[in-house]
């Protein structure tokens, strides 16, 4: 009985303790390593880790970048065919930005049109602290944040000086070879932060 409760316990700290869930998007320009958070963007994070195991990131295109704002993929085929999606996921952004999740420099973001809720496979990383895409933002609902990348960011960088065509898609490919969550043996530790950031 005593070793039954042990183990019970042992299995409710354990799953208290999961670490927050991260995936591996193998780029031809580097890898990024982008640390998602369950507990504050439930759905959003749902329908990305979704999209990763149905491999619908494998092969697409990062198809805007905007220097200085934003890269955006996830949506288009190298190609520039775009990809089939699920049924859109409800707009997280003011629960996110009440927890603490904010459009600043290396965070991960879905992408949408004017409708709030129509965020669906394409997500994009901030290039730098966007506080204008922030609940309550301009339409009144603003961008939900949903991650971060943790390894990477000189990657994103990378991508973010590459020189684009009007219409801001890069004048070379960037492709999203491939996207897998990590297992928890092989996930990668968040940096420190600088004790001088805020």
């Amino acid at each position: 009985m005593k070793s039954l409760l042990c183990a019970a316990l042992l299995f409710v700290a354990g799953t208290a303790l999961a670490a927050d869930p991260q995936v591996e998007l193998v780029t031809n320009k580097g890898k990024i390593v982008l640390e998602l958070y369950p507990e504050k963007a439930p759905a959003t994070v749902a329908n990305f880790l979704q999209y990763v195991k149905d491999k619908h990131y494998d092969g697409t295109v990062f198809h805007r970048v905007v220097r200085d704002f934003v890269i955006q993929g996830g949506g288009f085929d190298t190609k520039g065919n775009q990809k089939a999606t699920r049924p859109p996921v409800k707009n997280e952004a003011k629960a996110t930005v009440e927890a603490g999740l904010k459009n600043d420099r290396g965070t991960v973001a879905m992408a949408r049109t004017n409708d709030p809720h129509s965020a669906t496979s394409q997500f994009y990383v901030n290039l730098k602290n966007n506080d204008s895409l922030n609940w309550p933002s301009f339409d009144g609902w603003g961008y939900t944040v949903f991650g971060k990348v943790i390894a990477g960011m000189d990657v994103v960088d990378k991508i973010g000086q590459v020189q684009v065509m009007p219409g801001d898609a890069p004048a070379d490919e960037i492709v999203i070879q491939s996207a897998r969550e990590l297992p928890a043996k092989e996930t990668a530790k968040a940096p420190k932060k600088d004790s001088k950031s805020k």
